[in-house]
């Protein structure tokens, strides 16, 4: 994990160093003069080379500290702190809800394999993979905040402003997990054991659940990890389009002003979430096959 994170901490300074702009010339004002300009710049250390300024950096963020932003002053920690929480209660909700609409409609497709409602399920799985977030997010806001008035249509404000930015981000999470459970699970149903079991009269359901499904989680569970960090790092356009305050937002918001410390600060931490998400998810592994072992 830790060379992966030295990588993109690199990648991402020289990347963002490299986008024109000058945050110098932003927080001097347009009415600047050169050595306005200029003063601004040495203040914020940009006036060095590069690497000096990529080896501070490293230095300080092992202590904790990412500086502060341009945009705000306020330090980044604190600045991240403030937007964290939103945008973990909107990928958990969408998750959640990707994954009880994903596998439930995965192993009715599996279950009634070539029938009327594999089709449909099918139809709407490809629907929700082929539709933009951006376009499923208006869609939503039109029919249901400006057509029949039951969800807001923005912001942060309880429950129900949850619902519509949570769905628009399980649409295509949900479909994906549905015609991966379905591909899995008819794989296990037409092994030897589950005809065995069911040659021996165990009920359906006692298949289904112990023998089948379980043995099909395994490559579910993997992608489930995946689209969670996905998830996480990714929800900056549904951010976006409901105003929710949450990382993906503050992103747009800093790459206008070009503010390096809270950019390169937050692809760090979406980098250091999906490698956190992806050690849980191979610890998970030990726990649904007993044939894993960790030495």
């Amino acid at each position: 994990m830790i060379p992966i994170l030295l990588g993109v901490s690199l990648g991402a300074f020289v990347f963002l160093h490299a986008i024109p702009g000058d945050p110098a010339r932003m927080l001097a004002g347009p009415d600047a003069t050169l050595e306005d300009v200029r003063a601004v710049r040495s203040r914020l250390g940009l006036d060095r080379p590069l690497l000096v300024q990529y080896a501070l950096f490293i230095r300080n963020a092992v202590a904790g500290d990412f500086g502060r932003s341009y945009r705000s002053g306020a330090p980044v920690r604190e600045v991240l702190g403030q937007h964290v929480g939103p945008t973990l209660e909107l990928s958990i909700a969408a998750i959640g809800l990707a994954v009880v609409t994903g596998m439930g409609v995965g192993t009715l497709q599996a279950v009634r394999r070539n029938s009327l409602p594999d089709y449909a399920s099918t139809v709407f799985s490809v629907a929700g993979i082929s539709t933009p977030a951006f376009f499923l997010g208006l869609l939503l806001i039109y029919v249901f905040s400006v057509d029949i008035h039951w969800f807001p249509s923005g912001g942060m404000s309880g429950l129900r402003s949850l619902v519509l930015p949570a769905v628009t981000l399980a649409a295509a999470s949900a479909a994906v997990i549905a015609r991966f459970t379905r591909s899995s699970l008819l794989e296990v149903l037409g092994e030897d054991f589950v005809r065995t079991a069911r040659a021996k009269g165990v009920p359906g359901r006692r298949v289904l659940m112990r023998h089948s499904l379980r043995n099909a989680l395994i490559p579910v569970v993997t992608l489930i990890g995946l689209e969670f960090g996905f998830l996480l790092g990714g929800a900056i356009v549904v951010e976006t389009v409901f105003t929710w305050p949450g990382l993906g937002w503050l992103l747009i918001q800093s790459i206008g002003f070009r503010d390096y410390p809270v950019l390169t600060a937050e692809i760090l931490l979406f980098s250091l979430q999906f490698l956190a998400i992806n050690l849980v998810v191979d610890v998970l592994y030990a726990a649904l096959d007993p044939r894993v072992v960790y030495a």
